[in-house]
């Protein structure tokens, strides 16, 4: 499996998803490949996270 450049959906930026991380995928039983770069993941992930603090208080 070759690293394949994908295109984020927020940022629009190019971004590599390699062969490990596909075999980790694959590994996982995840059948879709990532729509965000790292950063725009784990902004996201930090989001989420804020929302369902405020959520709990």
């Amino acid at each position: 499996m070759p690293d394949r450049t994908l295109i984020c959906q927020d940022c629009s930026r190019e971004f590599v998803f390699t062969e490990g991380e596909q075999e980790f995928y694959k590994e996982k039983g995840l059948q879709n490949e990532p729509k965000r770069c790292p950063e725009c993941r784990k902004a996201k992930k930090a989001q989420f996270n804020r929302n369902r603090r405020r959520q709990s208080n």
